[in-house]
């Protein structure tokens, strides 16, 4: 016999409660998270770190704050920076940038297996990520305040796992191809679930490797794919004016207005 107390419930479907966008964005990071650390890595990757671990409480932070809601535009990085995210848990997330205009400051573990060559400091670290430092900086001269940016944008990350070959960062793209394949469809299943949450117009890559990575996981019929220049201090066009030549090609692509 039917419960009457779950009568009217059974009898309106549509009554049930649907989960947040930033719920749904939540249960996506912690499937990542679970998925990525079951995987190994061999020479020459000595240290792996996984901040949707140890620094799960900025990062679910972030989510909370500045992901519960449908996004015109998602910028996709690569993987995190020893400076960046590897500290505070938010992509790019330069620490003074993360706390100071973003406003999230948690408490940040440490790894499974610190390196002492690349030590976690949380958001007590001196040193500043670049890359995210000329990122996040763009978007609050050209927003203002968190707000304005987030109301149509979000930034995410492709991988969540930062590599070291003891001191120097290794990238996704320079790992084995046997390693690389399990982690790549870790990271492109998590990237559809990302965009099916958030139902961006547009994804853009950070770098033509985040473009090609959201290519391959969203096929055709999805957002509209395109890229911007990497902020990295690595790249020489990149310290000519970063945030200018970002900003040309958001709007030639037809992302940003004039």
């Amino acid at each position: 016999m039917k419960n009457p107390m779950f009568a009217e419930a059974d009898e309106h479907p549509s009554m049930m409660t649907t989960p947040s966008v930033a719920s749904r964005l939540i249960a996506a990071a912690r499937e990542l998270s679970a998925a990525v650390d079951a995987l190994r890595f061999d020479t020459p990757v000595s240290h792996v770190y996984n901040p949707l671990d140890y620094a799960w409480a900025p990062h679910e932070t972030y989510l909370r704050r500045f992901g519960d809601s449908r996004k015109k535009v998602v910028f996709l990085g690569m993987n995190p920076g020893p400076f960046g995210m590897v500290q505070t848990g938010v992509p790019f997330g330069e620490v003074a940038a993360v706390r100071d205009w973003l406003g999230i400051e948690c408490p940040v573990g440490q790894p499974a297996r610190p390196n002492p060559k690349r030590p976690v400091e949380g958001f007590a670290c001196a040193r500043s990520e670049v890359s995210g430092r000329r990122l996040w900086g763009l978007f609050r001269e050209r927003f203002g305040t968190p707000e304005a940016f987030f109301a149509d944008h979000f930034v995410a990350n492709y991988c969540p796992l930062a590599f070291f070959d003891e001191g120097r960062n290794l990238t996704p793209d320079k790992l084995p191809g046997a390693e690389q394949a399990a982690l790549l469809a870790a990271c492109d299943e998590h990237l559809r679930a990302l965009v099916a949450a958030l139902e961006p117009e547009w994804v853009i890559g950070i770098g033509a490797w985040a473009e090609s990575r959201a290519a391959a996981a969203l096929g055709t019929g999805g957002p509209r794919l395109g890229r911007i220049l990497h902020p990295s201090p690595a790249s020489p066009a990149a310290n000519r004016g970063w945030a200018q030549a970002a900003s040309g090609q958001l709007v030639e692509l037809g992302v940003w207005p004039t």
